[in-house]
């Protein structure tokens, strides 16, 4: 609906194009205008004719290229979230480095990250422009901050019970959130997360090389257990549960909620268990997974979602507990506890035996 991607007041949105290529930007220029709920309003080759640009135009989204002159694309992306903060999509060349370098951006306050395809094909571009009316819609001021100070109870007795999560837009710094207060012995989880496939891949990569428990990108019949947390690839495959709820499976199908991989795919794979899931959905656009958490929790699963103030866009969330499929709404800085606490028999704190 135009209502909830427009600005409050009806308006188009509003898009400054950065990149030193003359060719992507008159790609870009040309997707994006073709929406009419997107306004470019103007085109840069360079972050210092930016900066004018943006000061003139005061741009609701800016894209913004990483390799540049004068100027590189993160150490202008750094600036400007310290001086003007303005929603921010990283498009990126889709290499190894290149992944690594939206990644990084999206650390330093970018809201979501679009891989320049390697064809000038159209329809291979049009994946921005949900993107960038996704970035519209960001809270910049939800940033997802880890607490290094965090206390790491002892968690005993895993109960059985698995975990599921839902992520998009914002996603993946309120994932690092999450995981990097999950023990060792963390119970098995199963994340999906909206994102190209070789972002999604350094993604992961750089998380499990940070984090306690064993952390990757999920293969057709890979069990599941205690200190796992499996990933599912970004593109071409839905993630599942498999029938004896003691592996995962990647499905070939077509997008489910809009989306492939889809939230709604693997939260739906788990009725038949929903008594011992605890499932999450997370900050993102849209609705891919209100519906299938809705499910599981008609059918007794533990259910949370990530509330308004600490979201960076509130879609996802906000569809959920519209039907009424939430039993816990909270900070994200609260949702390991709370995940932890439902599928461990016991918590030992400081001082107890």
């Amino acid at each position: 609906m135009i209502s909830n991607i427009c600005k409050s007041n009806g308006a188009p949105i509003r898009v400054v194009i950065i990149d030193d290529t003359a060719t992507i930007r008159r790609i870009l220029n040309h997707v994006l205008s073709k929406d009419p709920l997107i306004r470019v309003v103007g085109t840069a080759s360079d972050p210092l004719e930016a900066r004018e640009l943006i000061k003139k135009t005061n741009p609701d989204v800016v894209t913004l290229d990483v390799e540049m002159p004068n100027m590189n694309g993160l150490e202008f992306l750094r600036r400007l979230m310290l001086l003007r903060p303005i929603p921010v999509v990283m498009v990126s060349t889709v290499t190894n480095r290149g992944s690594e370098i939206a990644l990084k951006a999206l650390e330093l306050g970018a809201v979501d990250v679009f891989g320049k395809p390697q064809r000038a094909k159209i329809d291979d571009w049009l994946g921005l422009v949900e993107i960038v009316k996704g970035a519209a819609q960001a809270q910049l001021s939800c940033k997802s901050s880890g607490n290094s100070h965090f206390h790491y109870p002892n968690y005993a007795g895993w109960n059985g019970k698995i975990v599921a999560i839902g992520a998009s837009t914002g996603g993946v710094n309120a994932l690092e959130t999450i995981l990097q207060k999950f023990p060792k012995d963390c119970p098995p989880t199963m994340i999906v997360q909206h994102m190209s496939e070789l972002f999604l891949n350094s993604f992961v990569s750089r998380v499990d090389a940070k984090y306690k428990p064993k952390i990757q990108i999920a293969e057709s019949g890979v069990s599941l257990t205690t200190g796992q947390v499996l990933i599912a690839p970004g593109g071409h495959h839905h993630l599942s549960i498999g029938k004896n709820q003691q592996n995962v499976e990647l499905v070939k199908a077509n997008k489910v909620s809009g989306h492939r991989p889809s939230v709604d795919v693997l939260f739906e794979s788990l009725f038949p268990h929903a008594n011992g899931v605890v499932a999450v959905l997370l900050t993102g656009m849209g609705r891919d997974g209100a519906t299938g958490l809705k499910g599981l929790r008609d059918r007794g699963a533990c259910t949370i979602a990530q509330d308004e103030a600490s979201s960076v866009v509130y879609g996802m969330p906000r569809a959920a507990i519209e039907e009424k499929a939430v039993e816990k709404i909270l900070p994200l800085n609260e949702i390991a506890q709370a995940i932890l606490e439902k599928t461990f028999k016991s918590i030992l704190r400081d001082g107890e035996v």
